[in-house]
């Protein structure tokens, strides 16, 4: 095996672009010496990292989760088995794999945090391997898990979407929005999916989605348009049952406007408020995000805050079905990720730039090579 290269975040930035900008770095990886493994291990030839907006938040330290300072970005990998140990019986030499990111890489804590994506190597426990379902790349198999276990969690085991029902799904041109729309579409709903891009809109729509609304302000001094005229119409003037926000800021509000009686209100996360935490790990949240409760008790909502892995992390129960149900449409032709954007490990800061400034539609990948 040729030694390789990976990425290395050393120290966190006061946000995120500070981070990549000033203290990221790719630096060599040596090809792992197999001696070294142990019996209940694989070694992974990467072949492709999913890009996410986790991997930006935790190189500022504003996600959720810190990783042990330096690390290895990439949350969520695919590549081959070049190596197993003695133990390793549920997969084989050569198999094409996604490394599972409750397990192994920055998210995690313990032996394996250091097994980040963006890397041409990484050590990982059997428990950890998944085999790709067939039909997928190596760029698709990396954007699996985490967007569509995101989309579950929060459109199924919190929301509890229905054949029938219409749901708003806010952010649908994003890696989460996107696949959001295939599990709404698959499990029969109507979807109205917003954006700030007809260009991204009308890829969205190719997607699936029944109706798409462009939110750019039209007025002076708004942040948002006053999208609920056309929810409302769309919906025969009842509103929708369900909105999918991983958004945030003026968008929930206005939100809350375009509900029947009674909805459920998935809080995904608030990409358009991202500096809710203080910069450089500091924590706290000084700028929290607000809904006014008027609105919520006028109309009888349901405000569910929907954190897929601090859900998971709290059950790890929920998990198994979730897995095997996502893992059963891939293989039947149902759901497929979409990737608009590949990008060698060389051009990884520009790869962090484009995900900051929203030029990447549904999912993107990264190659080591």
């Amino acid at each position: 095996m040729k030694d390789g290269h990976k990425v290395e975040i050393t120290e966190f930035g006061e946000t995120p672009i500070e981070a990549v900008d000033q203290y990221l770095h790719i630096v060599k990886q040596n090809a792992p010496d197999t001696r070294n493994l142990d019996k209940n291990e694989v070694l992974i030839a990467i072949k492709s990292s999913a890009l996410g907006w986790v991997d930006l938040m935790m190189a500022s330290g504003q996600y959720q989760h810190q990783a042990k300072l330096p690390y290895t970005p990439g949350l969520e990998y695919a590549g081959t088995v070049v190596w197993k140990g003695s133990e390793v019986d549920n997969i084989a030499l050569g198999e094409r794999v996604i490394v599972d990111g409750f397990v192994c890489g920055p998210r995690t804590s313990g032996k394996y945090q250091g097994s980040g994506g963006f890397a041409s190597y990484a050590i990982a426990p059997k428990n950890a391997i998944i085999k790709i379902p067939q039909g997928l790349d190596f760029n698709q198999a990396c954007n699996i898990l985490g967007s569509y276990e995101t989309a579950y969690y929060c459109l199924i085991t919190r929301g509890k979407l229905q054949a029938g029902e219409t749901v708003l799904i806010h952010g649908a041109s994003g890696a989460t929005g996107m696949a959001a729309v295939h599990i709404a579409k698959l499990l029969g709903a109507t979807v109205i999916a917003t954006g700030r891009s007809d260009k991204k809109l009308a890829i969205v729509k190719s997607q699936g989605a029944d109706h798409v609304i462009n939110t750019s302000p039209t007025e002076a001094g708004k942040k948002v348009s006053t999208f609920r005229t056309e929810v409302k119409a769309l919906t025969g003037g009842k509103g929708v049952d369900v909105v999918y926000d991983g958004v945030g800021g003026a968008i929930s509000e206005e939100s809350l406007r375009c509900v029947k009686f009674g909805a459920r209100f998935l809080i995904v996360g608030w990409a358009s408020t991202p500096f809710v935490a203080k910069g450089k790990g500091k924590r706290g949240a000084p700028n929290a995000n607000r809904l006014p409760t008027n609105l919520i008790l006028i109309k009888g909502l349901q405000v569910l805050g929907s954190p897929m892995v601090i859900g998971t992390q709290n059950n790890p129960s929920i998990r198994e079905e979730r897995l095997k149900d996502i893992l059963r449409w891939v293989e039947e032709g149902k759901i497929t990720p979409y990737i608009s954007k590949v990008y060698n490990i060389k051009d990884i800061k520009q790869a962090m730039y484009d995900k900051w400034n929203g030029k990447i539609i549904g999912g993107a990948a990264v190659n080591p090579e």
